[in-house]
């Protein structure tokens, strides 16, 4: 973004569609009940969190709730974003765009011009989530192996960056993958 880029971040959508009063906010409430609402009104993600991943019955609810809404949105911001700016790198972020058995989450991201996986070593992913999101180290694996492998989120990256090591290792990389993402056209 601070190179000119269009960021359409897909996990800020996910808490924009999760607003009350939105589609994916009511059909959660609708599944689970009030257990997921804040006494302020706004959904308990912690609690949805509990609910979902540990149980792969609950998290493909989810999933089918969210998933389909997300990209529509996605959709829709990338058709935006190519009439506003012409030519413009637009950057899709997407944590889960990979299922776990390797194949992309859906159809509509098979034309993107090149994929990006950010990549760190699994050991550092796990410390990463218990420091920084306060998850316990078996909630913070458990997590990871629920997504696709370190391998198969590789095989489908045409550029990788490697974010096992600090923060200022990135920026080199950073720069070369914006290039590369201009030259995409």
């Amino acid at each position: 973004v601070e190179r000119g880029a269009i960021l359409i971040d897909a996990d800020q959508i996910v808490r924009d569609l999760q607003q009350p009063g939105e589609p994916v906010f009511d059909a959660m409430v609708k599944r689970w009940g009030q257990a997921v609402v804040s006494a302020d009104g706004t959904l308990d993600r912690a609690a949805v969190a509990e609910m979902v991943f540990n149980d792969a019955d609950e998290l493909a609810a989810l999933n089918a709730i969210v998933h389909p809404a997300v990209g529509e949105e996605m959709v829709k911001r990338r058709a935006e974003a190519a009439e506003e700016s012409p030519g413009a790198v637009v950057v899709l972020d997407i944590p889960l765009l990979v299922r776990p058995d390797g194949e992309p989450i859906a159809d509509r991201y098979r034309d993107l011009a090149g994929i990006v996986v950010v990549d760190a070593d699994p050991e550092v992913a796990v410390q990463r989530l218990v420091a920084g999101r306060g998850l316990s180290e078996e909630d913070a694996r458990a997590r990871i192996a629920r997504q696709a492998d370190r391998e198969a989120r590789l095989a489908v990256a045409d550029f990788v960056i490697d974010n096992t090591g600090p923060a200022e290792g990135l920026e080199p990389q950073i720069d070369a993958c914006y290039r590369w993402a201009a030259s995409l056209g």
